[in-house]
C-alpha cells in the first residue's frame, strides 16, 4: 500500500477510509442535442460534427473541455454533465466540477511541488484549491472549423516550494472518425459497429525565462474524462506483466483505502475495476506497468469506450500528487480510473460517474520549450460479438470476462 489519504485528491471531497455504497441512482437520459440546448442556457458551446453525424460539444468557458459526445445528435451523450452545478450559476470553493469527457488539468496536486496548495499550508481540504486556470477561467478560441477547435490560455502558477512557473497552454479538440480510430488501434470494424471519436492535443509551454528543473518542481498535463456510469460498467486496464521486484505492484489501489476485493480483479494481463458509481474508489498504474491504452465496457448500454494516449518511449518521471511531503515526487502513476460514490453512508455522491485519466511525463522544459500530451477517446456500440473482437485485440480481454 502506497498511501491511504482521507481526502479525494482528484475531487477534493472528504473520504472516510473504506467504501460507502449506495443504491443505483437514475440518470436523466437526454439526447446530445438536448444536452447542448441545456448547456447553452448557461454557457457558450461549440459543436463539432462529422459527415456521419458524430457530434462533440466543447465549451471555451470551462477551459475548452469536451462536455459530451454522441454517435448522432439525436443519440444519447456519453459524457457526465453536472446539471445541478450548472443550473445553480454559482462558483464553488475549492473546485467546480462541471463534468465533461475530456478536461485539462495539471499536476502535481500535493507534495512539495504542489500547485493546489500555497507554501506552508497544511495538506487538507480547507486549504486545497484548484488553480483558476483549470477550474473557472475561460479560454479563448484561436481557430475553429467544423471538425476541430483550438484554444490558448496563459497562466502563472506558484508551487508549494515558491517556484514561479509561467505557462502557455494550447489545446486542440478534433473529431476522429471511427475508421481512423480503428486504424490507429489496429482493428477492423464490423458492419454493425458505429462510433464517435475525438482527441485533445495539449501543449504545455514554458513561457518564462527560467528552465523548469526537478529540484524546483515540474508540471504535468493531466487529462480526466467523466462518463455516465451504470450497474454493469467495468474499467479495463491492460498492464505489462512481470515480477513485482522488478516492475513494482501491478496496480495502486490504495488511494482512498484499499479497493474491496469484489470491485477489483487482476487476471490475464488486465486490471478489471468496477465503474458503477456506487463506491468511491480509485486505481492507478505506474510507468512500468501501464500500456498506452485503457478502456471500459458498459454492458447496460452496450458501449465499449477506449482511451488511447501518447507515451514517450522510456519516460519514467511522472509527478506524484500525494497530499504530503514526498520522498519520491516523480514516482506518480500514468493511468488512473476513479469510481464515484457517497463519501460516507447516506451522503450524497458528487455524481455519480466514473473516470478514465491519463497523464504526461513531468515537463522538464527550457524557456520556450513545450511538451505535448494527446488523449483520444472512442466510443463504439454494435453487435456484442463485434465489440468483443475489438476488446480482445485492443484491451486483451473478452467482454464476457469484463463483467461482475
Amino acid at each position: 500500500m502506497r498511501f491511504r489519504p482521507l481526502l479525494c485528491t482528484a475531487l477534493g471531497l472528504v473520504f472516510l477510509s473504506g467504501c460507502a455504497q449506495m443504491k443505483s441512482t437514475a440518470q436523466v437520459a437526454r439526447t446530445f442535442d438536448q444536452d447542448v440546448a441545456f448547456m447553452r442556457k448557461h454557457t457558450d458551446v461549440i459543436v463539432l460534427r462529422g459527415a456521419d453525424g458524430a457530434s462533440v460539444a466543447v465549451t471555451p468557458t470551462w477551459q475548452g473541455r469536451v462536455m459530451t459526445s454522441a454517435i448522432s445528435g439525436d443519440g444519447e451523450g456519453f459524457g457526465w454533465i453536472n446539471d445541478e452545478l450548472i443550473q445553480s450559476g454559482e462558483t464553488r470553493e475549492h473546485i467546480n466540477p462541471y463534468g465533461g469527457e475530456d478536461r485539462f488539468w495539471m499536476g502535481p496536486e500535493g507534495g512539495q511541488f504542489a500547485i493546489f496548495f500555497k507554501k506552508g499550508d497544511p495538506f487538507d481540504l480547507t486549504h486545497w484549491q484548484t488553480p483558476a486556470c483549470i477550474d473557472t477561467a475561460a479560454w479563448r478560441a484561436t481557430s475553429q472549423n467544423e471538425r476541430e477547435v483550438t484554444f490558448r490560455h496563459e497562466a502563472k502558477l506558484v508551487n508549494y516550494s515558491g517556484e514561479v512557473l509561467e505557462t502557455r497552454i494550447d489545446r486542440t479538440v478534433r473529431l476522429v472518425s471511427p475508421a481512423d480510430a480503428a486504424q490507429a488501434l489496429g482493428v477492423a470494424l464490423g458492419p454493425g459497429v458505429r462510433g464517435v471519436g475525438f482527441e485533445s492535443e495539449n501543449r504545455l509551454t514554458n513561457a518564462g525565462t527560467r528552465p523548469w528543473t526537478k529540484d524546483a518542481g515540474l508540471l504535468s498535463i493531466w487529462i480526466l474524462g467523466m462518463f455516465k456510469h451504470s450497474p454493469e460498467t467495468t474499467v479495463i486496464a491492460p498492464y505489462h506483466p512481470g515480477p513485482i521486484d522488478q516492475l513494482g505492484p501491478v496496480v495502486n489501489d490504495a488511494y482512498f483505502g484499499k479497493v474491496p476485493a469484489d470491485r477489483l480483479r487482476i487476471e490475464g494481463g488486465v486490471v478489471l475495476f468496477r465503474g458503477d458509481g456506487q463506491c468511491r474508489s480509485k486505481i492507478g498504474l505506474s510507468p512500468q506497468r501501464s500500456k498506452p491504452v485503457v478502456g471500459s465496457y458498459d454492458a447496460a448500454r452496450n458501449v465499449l469506450t477506449i482511451v488511447q494516449y501518447s507515451r514517450p518511449p522510456g519516460a519514467r518521471d511522472y509527478v506524484n500528487s500525494m497530499w504530503q511531503m514526498q520522498d519520491n515526487p516523480y514516482g506518480g502513476d500514468v493511468v488512473n480510473s476513479y469510481n464515484d460514490g457517497p463519501p460516507s453512508p447516506g451522503a450524497k455522491p458528487l455524481g455519480p460517474f466514473y473516470e478514465l485519466e491519463t497523464s504526461s511525463p513531468a515537463a522538464m522544459l527550457a524557456p520556450g520549450a513545450a511538451l505535448i500530451h494527446t488523449h483520444r477517446t472512442i466510443h463504439f456500440t454494435g453487435p456484442v460479438d463485434q465489440l468483443d473482437a475489438i476488446c480482445r485485440k485492443v484491451l486483451g480481454v473478452e467482454l464476457a470476462k469484463a463483467r461482475w
